[in-house]
């Protein structure tokens, strides 16, 4: 265990300030995470140092096509989350803390051991992923700051749901942020997420605006997140705060809670990334499946293929410099 930053004490009660639930949480119990405790007034962290998921993965799989393309990162995750997507992938351990047994795994991996091994596998940085990073904030915090004395970088696959007070704590070792913009509606994000929208957006101009470079993902999920309305707002959107972000649109798989939900048909991923181009986004990638062409990177300014994409393997990468080959347009991006 350790105690918890971004908390306030009164009457015997923790009101946490980590993310945007603000939870209030009695002696004895937990927030919505099913990770931070109250225990005697106090506030603690029950994942510090308990990995439960490590990997080594293409930075593609993040998603992450415009930061360091062709890299891996050295993954980790603790179990917990603060959302209840019904369609979770790793929902066995990101909503395992929650309930009756309310149980907290995992083995022991400090931080100086993660940023080692990210150093001795050769990986360009290490990503907090699988499950959301921000209810493992401060074993991710501590890491971070380590990564970044060895000049491994630092990425958040995140829902988008941490506090501003936390991301302004550790934007100066973060380099870069996946933001999932789950869909576009009040309504979807408290039937399917069980939170809210604007935290979600807030949280994205506020990554921008402290310089962290910001993708986003969407899971076009059939009759959930699929409508052109959603589409054309989470494009605007994203357009309003810049058009250089990467838009990833990807298809989805029943899963968890949501198994009577068919996969997304290609052609409603061809729609997003229309939508997207039209509204004005430089960068815009279909996600989930392999080998259809929306994978591909292109230049903006003439539309040459920059980098060919085969799955979260790249096949071409015709940068030179970090400029199209043929009209020498600059690419958008870090590490190009």
């Amino acid at each position: 265990m350790k105690e918890a930053m971004f908390c306030e004490k009164f009457n015997g009660n923790v009101r946490c300030h980590l993310c945007n639930h603000q939870c209030v949480i009695k002696e004895g119990k937990r927030g919505i995470c099913g990770v931070r405790e109250n225990r005697e007034g106090k506030l603690y962290s029950l994942v510090y140092g308990r990995s439960v998921s490590t990997g080594i993965d293409p930075i593609e799989k993040k998603p992450f096509f415009n930061f360091y393309p062709g890299s891996t990162a050295y993954s980790i995750a603790t179990v917990g989350c603060n959302f209840r997507c019904l369609n979770c992938q790793n929902w066995d351990i990101s909503q395992m803390p929650k309930g009756k047994e309310g149980r907290i795994i995992g083995e022991e991996l400090l931080p100086g051991n993660i940023v080692a091994e990210a150093g001795s596998r050769g990986c360009k940085s290490i990503a907090y992923t699988y499950t959301e990073p921000t209810i493992f904030f401060e074993y991710a915090y501590d890491t971070a700051k380590l990564a970044h004395n060895e000049g491994i970088k630092n990425l958040f696959v995140t829902n988008g749901y941490t506090s501003a007070e936390a991301i302004k704590e550790i934007a100066p070792f973060l380099d870069a942020a996946n933001v999932d913009l789950k869909g576009f509606s009040e309504d979807f994000y408290h039937k399917v997420c069980g939170a809210k929208l604007q935290p979600v957006l807030d949280t994205i101009r506020l990554y921008k605006e402290l310089g962290v470079w910001v993708e986003v993902t969407t899971l076009i999920i059939p009759g959930y997140s699929d409508d052109e309305n959603q589409l054309k707002g989470i494009a605007g959107f994203i357009k309003s705060v810049d058009e250089n972000i990467p838009w990833h649109v990807t298809a989805f798989y029943p899963a968890y809670r949501l198994l009577d939900v068919p996969p997304t048909p290609v052609e409603s991923l061809r729609k997003a990334r229309e939508i997207g181009i039209k509204a004005g986004l430089r960068y815009v990638y279909e996600g989930n499946v392999p080998g259809e062409g929306g994978e591909n990177t292109f230049c903006y300014g003439c539309g040459e293929l920059i980098i060919k994409r085969y799955g979260l393997e790249i096949r071409e990468n015709a940068l030179t410099d970090g400029k199209c080959p043929k009209c020498k347009t600059r690419i958008d991006g870090v590490g190009l």
